[in-house]
């Protein structure tokens, strides 16, 4: 058995090679995908890559590099100046001249300012170089607009629970990790690095590496308890799995807290759940669906902020967004509450279910085109605007759905001035009605 004695880190050395290899991003890479198109077909543009740290941005560059034939330069924007990128362009003109491509990675490039990035754009132009940019931060923000211009941006994500998980039983499988060396895992352990990384393979495989370090060697391999990844996370990890009946229960415990505004069970539930590693954009998505499901037009505020906090999460991830979605919790648990959105839907699916094959109302058809229009399409349509009040007892529902009602407005919060304008709208129509 080996001494576990390596001169590059895991993640280096288990970089993939090919398209084959690399695990993610399958939105880009899947076979006829438009990046996956590009790279088929030699028609690799300059471009940016624009997503989180640990997700294959430098490894997806390489991988085009090799599979285009084209030469690779990596190149820092934290250590390199304008002088530097001359050299390179120097370098990669003389190589164009003698019928070679060359593909320039420059990762953080938002960390380059104008000038040094301005010093891109002839080469760009030229054909001297591909470009190939890799930025955590927002491009439309971080890149000039002249070369951003230049570039196909490509938004990477983070790497789910499953592809880490992919990526830390290949690290034990293939001969550059640990093969040779028999490590034991029990199958939590590998969710647990996973839920610890937050989608940054990088970090999986480094807590990886550091865990068959520390782990137990036997005669017949290297043990890795739970207690060990505790110590290498310094993180006490729940009872979770993200792909089992914990993952739903959690989830419902959380919806059905704030549902009964019990605002501290709501928090609990949070913390559980994002704790135990779950991704803060499940959560951040869920939060937006409560806040039109059991809050709705009793408080239009409430889907704002959890879109808001959404957003929030997305920019800044964990730990640093968990105080957003507390605050978003925290705010659909105290709102007043009305689910006749949700029950105005269902009805109105039900009944759409049902009457498919009946037709628009003529007067309420577009008539784009002369035959339209011989045919009545929009005949006896009342534009609500050409009338004082602003509204008409125009029929717009079907004729056998004519006098159904699917939104009933409860008295809670601002749905109740909304049920009094539905009153209000339903008695004019009424008394105009022909």
């Amino acid at each position: 058995m080996n001494n576990i004695q390596f001169k590059d880190p895991l993640a280096s050395r288990l970089r993939p090679r090919t398209l084959e290899e690399y695990v993610g991003q399958q939105h880009l890479i899947a076979k006829d995908k438009i990046l996956w198109q590009l790279i088929e077909h030699d028609e690799v543009p300059s471009m940016i890559f624009w997503g989180p740290p640990g997700v294959g941005k430098t490894t997806l560059a390489r991988i085009i590099a090799n599979k285009t034939k084209s030469e690779f330069i990596d190149f820092s924007a934290v250590t390199s100046g304008i002088k530097d990128i001359k050299n390179v362009m120097k370098q990669a003109e003389d190589l164009h001249a003698l019928g070679v491509r060359t593909i320039v990675f420059v990762d953080e490039i938002h960390r380059f300012n104008k000038a040094q990035q301005d010093a891109f754009l002839p080469y760009v132009e030229k054909g001297s170089i591909i470009l190939i940019g890799a930025t955590t931060e927002n491009p439309s923000f971080e890149i000039n607009s002249a070369l951003l211009s230049r570039c196909k941006v490509f938004v990477l994500q983070a790497l789910t629970v499953e592809d880490i998980v992919t990526l830390l039983h290949h690290a034990l499988d293939d001969e550059r990790g640990f093969k040779e060396d028999h490590v034991i895992m029990e199958e939590d352990s590998f969710y647990m690095i996973a839920a610890f990384s937050n989608g940054d393979a990088r970090m999986a495989l480094n807590t990886l590496e550091m865990a068959v370090l520390n782990g137990e060697k036997k005669e017949d391999g290297i043990y890795i308890s739970k207690a060990v990844i505790e110590q290498c996370t310094s993180k006490k990890f729940l009872l979770y799995d993200k792909k089992g009946e914990e993952h739903y229960n959690l989830i419902s415990a959380l919806h059905k807290s704030m549902r009964n505004s019990d605002v501290d069970a709501a928090i609990y539930w949070l913390a559980r759940m994002l704790e135990a590693g779950e991704d803060p954009l499940y959560i951040a998505r869920r939060l937006v669906r409560f806040a039109s499901e059991d809050i709705g037009m009793a408080d239009s505020r409430a889907l704002e902020i959890a879109v808001a906090g959404y957003q929030a999460c997305h920019f800044i991830g964990m730990p640093e967004c968990s105080v957003h979605l507390t605050h978003v919790v925290t705010y659909l648990s105290l709102s007043v509450k009305s689910n006749a959105l949700y029950v105005a839907y269902e009805q109105a699916k039900k009944d759409a279910l049902e009457t498919m094959a009946d037709p628009v109302p003529l007067h309420i058809r577009n008539a784009p085109t002369k035959l339209m229009k011989e045919l009545d399409y929009g005949k006896g349509y009342q534009y609500a605007h050409d009338y004082e009040e602003k509204i008409t007892a125009m029929t717009c529902l079907p004729d056998r759905l004519e006098h159904q009602r699917y939104y009933h407005p409860t008295n809670q919060g601002a749905e109740a001035k909304v049920s009094l304008r539905l009153k209000q709208i339903l008695a004019w129509k009424k008394d105009h009605k022909k």
